[in-house]
């Protein structure tokens, strides 16, 4: 692969060379890792042969076990995401469910929670849909994530994640449940091609503020995308919208507005995929995407998944972004399927 962006002519075709080194840059981190592992699983084999000569303490190769098995588990969990969507970058769109000005704190809070955890793993994000709550909190918030197997990693979250806790806006102090749904989808780039017929879209404008309660735009930059196509699956017709306020310019936001249109539309397909498959039928209620998939209730100092049943008493760690543990656990469950 190497050798042949050698090859004289090679970027005259940019888009086909930019693929081409994609795939490579993709192959690469796998040799690394594998390097990586090695190098790490050779040094614990001579620390062992060390620590029997009285060499080095058992505090030392325990440190150089736990990082090999760091190592090790983080390889193995990046084999888990080998389907062609799982490389690309990923779309969550967040919304507040019944229960007012609680459940769109609660959307919020899980806002900042994939902020955070964008930040640990290096991921690019970029906000291209806000909609503030009454009081507080957010309606809806889209959130851009572009970074290495983001979708992969991500699309464990899709679902309805449940908050128990006394509310702060609560007079009478009680504990109280609130909802919110997280929508997890595929960002595609140029290597996946989807078909947008144009006499299926039709377009609005509209005057957009930004988190934060920015002045409103004078001139109306922000879009709103309407998109109807008949499901091949039932013969109904169905809309898709779309708004998109993330740049100042309504031609930008019109181009991100039909990027996320193209990565919703992949989203449907796969969701055909995945039924035409019918794989692990005596698990599929468990891992239906759209069912309640977690519980974080405050008070116990619980977060639970219902999928995995993996749990932790770190809820300030998990609201901060820690998810990490989650992912992993669900991963390796469904990771093959």
């Amino acid at each position: 692969m190497e050798l042949r962006t050698q090859v004289p002519g090679f970027w005259d075709d940019p888009k086909s060379a930019e693929l081409h080194m994609k795939k490579l840059n993709d192959l690469k981190r796998w040799v690394e890792g594998y390097n990586k592992v090695k190098t790490a699983t050779d040094e614990l084999q001579l620390a062992y042969d060390f620590f029997k000569e009285d060499a080095v303490t058992e505090e030392e190769v325990d440190s150089t076990y736990t990082r090999t098995m760091k190592l090790l588990e983080t390889i193995e969990m990046k084999n888990m995401l080998s389907n062609e969507e799982d490389r690309l970058g990923a779309v969550i769109k967040i919304v507040a469910g019944a229960g007012g000005t609680e459940a769109q704190d609660w959307a919020d809070m899980l806002f900042r929670m994939y902020q955070r955890y964008c930040e640990r793993q290096g991921y690019k994000s970029e906000l291209t849909n806000y909609q503030a709550g009454d009081e507080a909190g957010i309606k809806t918030v889209t959130l851009q994530a572009e970074g290495d197997m983001a979708y992969g990693y991500l699309k464990s979250e899709n679902g309805v994640h449940r908050l128990v806790r006394v509310s702060p806006f609560n007079a009478q102090g009680k504990r109280m449940t609130s909802f919110a749904s997280v929508f997890v989808t595929p960002l595609v780039d140029d290597s996946i091609s989807i078909e947008v017929n144009p006499a299926n879209l039709s377009w609005d404008t509209f005057r957009s503020s930004g988190a934060g309660g920015q002045n409103v735009n004078k001139v109306e930059t922000g879009v709103r995308l309407h998109y109807k196509y008949i499901d091949d699956r039932n013969g109904e017709e169905k809309e898709i919208v779309i708004e998109n306020t993330e740049s100042r310019s309504q031609t930008g936001n019109r181009e991100n507005a039909l990027r996320l249109l193209r990565s919703q539309l992949y989203e449907i397909e796969l969701e055909k995929r995945r039924e035409t498959q019918a794989k692990m039928e005596a698990g599929k209620k468990k891992i239906e995407w759209g069912s309640q998939i977690r519980s974080y209730v405050f008070d116990d100092r619980r977060v639970k998944d219902h999928r995995t049943n993996y749990q932790t008493s770190d809820v300030n760690g998990v609201m901060d972004g820690n998810i990490d543990e989650f992912i992993k656990a669900y991963l390796m469950e469904f990771g093959q399927e």
